[in-house]
């Protein structure tokens, strides 16, 4: 018998649970993809280039909204969810749904979908969106390159455009954002490593990205998205957490299972959480996840000409998703801000225009500050018009990108950065060093000293 299954996604995990599970399982027919947290992202078609032989019309892309209609219509027997950084309570209420409508409501099980590598993979994931992966994984990659190794950086998906363009895609120099059509938030979590040196790849079919990786690198990084678990195999696994959101390593999906998984957890913020924030999370993992070595970090942050903002009525532009389905009201830009002396945080909310405006009623956590989302051209303008309908004296932006170079500002802008700093003893130096020393070494690779 034929299975007829609904995911549930949002343009990431649920294409790569499909290519990697579904595909070409002889036991189950996808019937429709739905989409959620991202904006823009439905209404399109999973392309029958990439669905295979059994879907010559592509697979549909609907609105989560939808999925009670999506399942009496199509008869399915099971939905599967397929997407990251959700509350147990809010998925539970998914999952309630879904049965009272007479479906089975799945995970695909994290290992059933790591690909093997033949190269040595180290992991970086969170339990939360906004916990500092990405100033981990930079670091991570210095680490690497500094003992001598060639490494790529392999992105978690952001396929959010034409998706017959996005199977495999490859950013080594800035014009590899042109030509790919990035967004905003794609931009975000390519730019810095590229700035380094650091080759990324992204894209949809991963066991195509893998290949191309392997011949490039002696070591790959997986660079999570969210709170999701890695689409690899890896050899060493760090998990970054959050002592501001302590106790939600343990509240969502599926960044409790990145805790369960970790080898080495990375406690972040160590220099602004309070102090019961750290001896929670650092209680959770001792108690929960007891064979991964924990690790205390700091994220300052630095701008250049910080006078410029002492005095100064400032718009505070924030990373979107930390700010979004990350649950954070506010990030490194306030932080920032408060710190070098502003006057004031000039409240865009008022001033926000189209999708932007909406987040904000979808989100009523976000305080006075404007998350930059940017997953279309549309919705570029819409943050650049509400960047500049908004009265204040300078623009501060905390995003990992130069948004200067995406948007027309008429007021004058700094860039607030953050990177990763060791707080004692061990380093994540030496929590790598022990845990990936010996795996290069079954391959035949040195850790140069």
């Amino acid at each position: 018998m034929v299975e007829t299954v609904i995911i549930m996604g949002a343009a990431g995990r649920d294409f790569h649970d499909f290519n990697i599970y579904f595909k070409n399982n002889p036991r189950y027919r996808v019937a429709a993809f739905t989409a959620a947290q991202i904006s823009g992202i439905s209404g399109r078609v999973y392309p029958p280039e990439l669905a295979g032989p059994g879907y010559p019309q592509g697979i549909p892309i609907r609105p989560e909204a939808e999925l009670p209609a999506l399942i009496g219509e199509s008869k399915a027997d099971l939905v599967v969810f397929a997407y990251s950084d959700v509350a147990y309570v809010e998925l539970m209420h998914k999952a309630a749904l879904v049965q009272s409508l007479g479906a089975d409501f799945l995970f695909v099980g994290a290992q059933y979908t790591m690909l093997p590598s033949k190269r040595p993979v180290v992991a970086v994931c969170a339990v939360r969106t906004g916990c500092g992966k990405s100033q981990t994984t930079r670091k991570v990659c210095s680490l690497l390159r500094a003992r001598g190794l060639s490494v790529v950086a392999v992105r978690h998906p952001m396929p959010y455009g034409d998706l017959t363009r996005q199977v495999l895609q490859r950013f080594a120099v800035p014009a590899d954002f042109a030509r790919h059509e990035v967004t905003i938030e794609e931009r975000e979590e390519y730019e810095p490593l590229v700035e380094m040196g650091v080759t990324v790849f992204a894209g949809i079919d991963y066991a195509a990205i893998l290949t191309a990786a392997e011949a490039e690198a002696q070591v790959i990084v997986w660079d999570g998205g969210n709170n999701d678990t890695p689409f690899f195999q890896p050899d060493v696994q760090i998990t970054v957490f959050d002592p501001h959101r302590a106790g939600h390593e343990r509240l969502y999906f599926p960044g409790e299972t990145n805790m369960l998984l970790a080898d080495i957890a990375v406690v972040n913020k160590v220099d602004t959480a309070p102090q019961t924030g750290i001896d929670r999370v650092l209680a959770n993992i001792a108690a929960h996840a007891p064979k991964a070595t924990p690790v205390l970090a700091a994220s300052p942050v630095a701008v250049k000409e910080p006078e410029r903002i002492r005095g100064a009525r400032v718009l505070v532009v924030e990373d979107g998703p930390t700010t979004t389905h990350g649950g954070m009201a506010e990030g490194a830009g306030a932080v920032a801000a408060r710190a070098f002396g502003a006057a004031e945080l000039v409240d865009p909310r008022p001033f926000a225009v189209g999708s932007i405006a909406a987040a904000y009623r979808t989100y009523p956590h976000i305080g006075p500050v404007l998350p930059a989302l940017g997953y279309g051209p549309e919705q570029v303008a819409e943050l650049e018009a509400s960047i500049n309908a908004t009265p204040a004296d300078l623009v501060l932006f905390a995003t990992p990108i130069q948004l200067p170079l995406v948007l027309a500002m008429n007021k004058p802008s700094l860039r607030v950065r953050y990177d990763y700093q060791d707080r004692g003893s061990p380093t994540l130096e030496e929590a790598l060093t022990a845990r990936l020393e010996p795996v290069l070494r079954a391959n035949g690779l040195s850790w140069k000293s």
